[in-house]
């Protein structure tokens, strides 16, 4: 098992400051990095190779959380560096109100990328996100996008920081494997995909609308997320092929930006029964 030999006992020291920093998105902009809490997501950035920069442990939890880690059969990289906090320094820097003695620095990873326009490969399954504003919503697509097998995330510039720490704990570790791309005009990329001979939906009630389940799938149709209160705007709803909406009772005037998200991503491309593995846990 990792011997730490280094335990830090000030607010001040150089790691602490700047893992503190992270707290801000323009920091974590300029750096390059970004931090999370908790001993779920270290297991899920370990198992996806997530470039892991530092690893900051608490001096009374260390060893539980690597034994843990060991019994996963997962280990620590050789090139983070590995710290112990003191219980005052720990919990000060901890985001979170019951810390469970791990806090993780990370590199920004490489299959989440800045483009004018994405780079769209034949037969995976795109899903488009507009201004969707609240991290938390964002996680909560992002873990669905993995669980219903969308292959490509692509979100307008004016969505919420996917490094944002309420993003990274609603995605419950799927942020490390799901490929995104971040674009300054979602229209662009929806021209993008129609030039490759996809289908757009905006997902929106208005006259045209397709009712979802009236229609066929077909494979290659990609679905348009808006945001959370005002939905998608007119010009992006202009750019998709057709609308659609999902038919609910008249007790619910909308859904939740995360489950109507849920919804499309399920009949725009649920996976398979060889993809299927079923499940109800962490919910």
């Amino acid at each position: 098992m990792l011997h730490i030999e280094e335990l830090i006992t000030s607010k001040q020291n150089a790691l602490v400051v700047e893992t503190a920093k992270l707290a801000d998105r323009k920091h974590r902009r300029a750096s390059g990095l970004f931090r999370f809490d908790g001993i779920k997501l270290a297991e899920e950035a370990l198992r996806s190779g997530a470039p892991l920069a530092a690893v900051l442990l608490h001096e009374q939890r260390a060893q539980a959380v690597l034994s843990r880690l060991e019994e996963a059969g997962l280990s620590l990289p050789e090139s983070a560096r590995t710290v112990c906090l003191s219980d005052a320094v720990f919990r000060r820097l901890s985001e979170e109100s019951a810390p469970e003695g791990v806090i993780c620095v990370c590199r920004e990873l490489p299959i989440h990328q800045t483009k004018p326009t994405p780079v769209i490969t034949e037969r995976e399954r795109i899903v488009l996100l507009e201004s969707v504003r609240d991290p938390s919503n964002l996680g909560a697509i992002i873990r669905s996008a993995a669980a219903f097998g969308v292959d490509h995330l692509i979100i307008s510039e004016d969505c919420a920081d996917i490094y944002n720490a309420k993003t990274v704990r609603a995605s419950m570790g799927t942020l490390f494997t799901q490929h995104l791309t971040r674009v300054a005009a979602i229209t662009d990329a929806i021209a993008a995909l129609r030039a490759a001979g996809r289908r757009t939906f905006a997902a929106a009630l208005d006259r045209d609308a397709w009712q979802l389940g009236s229609f066929a799938v077909q494979s290659g149709d990609c679905v348009v997320i808006g945001n959370e209160g005002h939905g998608l705007s007119s010009q992006t709803i202009a750019a998709c092929d057709h609308s659609v909406f999902i038919p609910m009772t008249a007790r619910a005037e909308s859904l939740n930006a995360a489950v109507a998200a849920s919804v499309l991503m399920w009949a725009f491309g649920a996976p398979n029964s060889d993809e299927r593995q079923g499940g109800m846990n962490d919910v």
